[in-house]
């Protein structure tokens, strides 16, 4: 177990890295940020002041990736990701390649071929990848997993989950609507916990699915609504509403099962479970969740085994290549491959 800090770069400097970066900057016991990557002077800029707000002194930036990594790759250990999702295949093998282990925000890739890519060089590299989603990461999410394989719930015999947030407004004018670099709209980003979190808890691969997307007249969906069937036979329905009113985003999900049912969010934000004779749900107490960089750290040590490998980012990328498949054909059903 390694007691330096550990030497990161932090490629990609926007508001979802800014909310990282505080978290790390509450852990610099553990971790320094030598460097970062970002294009955009503004994005740097706003990112500098995080670091002054917390008495750190700004890391340089390098907006040149490949220029960043041969001047800084003998000196660093790790590398956090959070970039439009276009650009995670290719800067994550840059940095596997370059010696570095990866933390990479979701969804990990923009179709199977990357996923599949991205095994082939982790094995190759043998260099640790973690997927940064959160609800696989958490420990109620965890213990959810856990308490469905125990069998102590019985067999799962339907799942269904929603997210809702007013995603549509909010990412009006961002490269979140631009197809090209975002890969989807609502479902795709947000939604993407959802797609993940279910397929976890479910513990089996999806074999069909029918979906629909609609784009409520902007550039990418923000509307979804997704029957699906697992190996079992179990049903799956996934409901998906980047329109809701101003709100908080959030979520829901229940797992039924033959002697209970189990409620939890896609984030792992809460958990309970209502056994067979019993009139309410119970809440199940969980351990705190670490956030995902500390994680992350702890995976790097040996302290937890990987939650989140690229096979999590092919099993996500299958279903979403299947949705868009059946949303193009008004909803026929798709056998995933």
């Amino acid at each position: 177990m390694s007691t330096s800090p550990t030497q990161t770069t932090l490629i990609g400097c926007g508001g979802m890295a800014r909310y990282h970066i505080r978290n790390m900057l509450q852990q610099l016991d553990t971790t320094r940020i030598t460097v970062v990557c970002e294009p955009s002077p503004d994005e740097y800029a706003a990112t500098a002041e995080v670091f002054k707000q917390a008495g750190q002194e700004p890391p340089p930036n390098q907006p040149d990736l490949s220029r960043l990594l041969t001047d800084y790759a003998a000196s660093l250990d790790t590398a956090f990701i959070i970039t439009p999702h276009a650009y995670h295949h290719d800067q994550t093998q840059a940095c596997l390649e370059a010696g570095l282990d990866v933390l990479l925000e979701k969804p990990m890739v923009m179709n199977t071929a990357e996923a599949r890519s991205l095994i082939e060089i982790r094995d190759r590299t043998q260099k640790l990848l973690v997927v940064a989603f959160p609800g696989s990461l958490s420990s109620g999410i965890r213990t959810a997993v856990s308490l469905l394989r125990s069998g102590k719930l019985g067999t799962i015999k339907g799942l269904t989950a929603a997210v809702w947030q007013d995603w549509g407004v909010r990412t009006v004018g961002t490269w979140r609507q631009q197809p090209e670099i975002a890969g989807g709209g609502f479902l795709f980003d947000t939604g993407a916990h959802m797609l993940n979190t279910v397929a976890d808890l479910a513990g089996e691969e999806f074999v069909e699915v029918a979906a629909w997307l609609e784009n409520y007249g902007r550039p990418v969906d923000t509307l979804a609504a997704v029957i699906g069937r697992l190996a079992s036979g179990a049903f799956v329905t996934l409901n998906a509403c980047g329109e809701a009113m101003p709100s908080v985003c959030s979520s829901d999900i229940r797992v039924f099962c033959s002697q209970a049912i189990l409620h939890t969010g896609i984030w792992g934000e809460h958990l309970k479970v209502q056994m067979t004779g019993k009139k309410k749900p119970r809440t199940i107490k969980v351990p705190a969740s670490m956030n995902v960089w500390q994680q992350f750290l702890a995976m790097r040590n040996g302290q937890l085994d990987n939650p989140c490998p690229p096979e999590v980012g092919l099993r996500m990328a299958r279903l979403w290549e299947a949705i868009q498949a059946s949303a193009a054909q008004q909803g026929q059903p798709v056998r995933c491959n």
